[in-house]
């Protein structure tokens, strides 16, 4: 079912999205990236030793802020902006949940403000964020 403006409210939850990337897709995300640092890979580089395990990629949850916000828009709108903070590690192998709600809606303009963020297994949020959509 395609997402209407009209039926947009302030405090609407987007569709949470769990993600849990490993090592494997840690190292693919390097190579599509090119932030090759250990920090984010190598399981004996010693940050990561002493952190307790390699982190994931920021740019990383960033994508994932803006799958969250594309995913529940569908056709029905497009990503003006969308931006977000770091504020914590997520660790690989973990499990990180990406949610978002509804902060503003202008019938004016059409577009709808989202704040959006990554939080990890114990509910802290790493990834603060916001985005603005403008629906056709």
């Amino acid at each position: 079912m395609t997402l209407s403006f009209d039926s947009i409210k302030v405090g609407d939850q987007l569709p949470a999205i769990v993600k849990t990337p490993g090592r494997e897709q840690l190292v693919k995300y390097a190579a599509g990236s090119g932030d090759f640092n250990p920090l984010h890979y190598d399981a004996d580089f010693p940050q990561a030793k002493a952190i307790g395990d390699n982190i994931v990629h920021g740019r990383m949850k960033y994508a994932a802020l803006g799958q969250l916000v594309s995913d529940w828009a569908g056709h029905a709108a497009v990503v003006r902006s969308i931006s977000c903070q770091y504020r914590g590690m997520d660790l690989q192998g973990q499990t990180f949940t990406v949610k978002g709600v509804v902060t503003g809606v202008d019938p004016t303009t059409r577009t709808v403000d989202v704040d959006v963020w990554t939080e990890d297994e114990n509910a802290k949020v790493t990834t603060p964020g916001k985005a603005t959509l403008a629906f056709r």
